[in-house]
């Protein structure tokens, strides 16, 4: 059996202040939404991505790639913006087998109406706090983070 490859002391620091990211800025996120709009980091995130296309509607196969989310995760998600009224499912006329979630105008107004909060927060979370060229590496990193291997 192979020896672990085994973290050096500044990776670990690394690691560990990284982890602290993954942690706390995603929870800062969830709180701002939850707080100014009643909606989680994954509705807001499905219903941005939907406000982003034209007709406002994905297959939901695509739509959970997008979203970085499992189907059956999206479809709870979906669940819960469908009672809401912000979204529905329709199933695709050339494909029977496919749901299509579709954005609802009230679903757009609440994006609309939920964006400026969101985007003040991810500046203050992560631009303000960032050097332009810092933000463009951190660009970079996560690219090189989100390869796959």
């Amino acid at each position: 059996m192979d020896e672990p490859r085994w973290l050096t002391d500044e990776q670990q620091a690394i690691w560990r202040r990284l982890v602290e990211v993954l942690v706390k800025v995603p929870a800062a996120m969830e709180a701002q939404l939850q707080r100014d709009a009643g909606l989680t980091h994954m509705g807001y995130l499905v219903m941005m991505t939907l406000s982003e296309h034209p007709d406002r509607r994905l297959p939901m196969s695509h739509l959970a790639k997008r979203a970085c989310a499992s189907l059956s995760r999206l479809s709870h998600v979906v669940a819960r913006l469908e009672e809401k009224g912000w979204l529905l499912r329709e199933r695709d006329q050339l494909d029977g087998r496919v749901q299509i979630a579709v954005l609802t105008d009230a679903g757009y107004a609440k994006v609309v109406a939920s964006a400026p909060g969101h985007a003040e927060a991810v500046q203050q979370l992560v631009f303000d706090r960032l050097t332009t060229a810092q933000a463009r590496q951190l660009g970079k990193l996560a690219e090189a983070l989100l390869k796959s291997p």
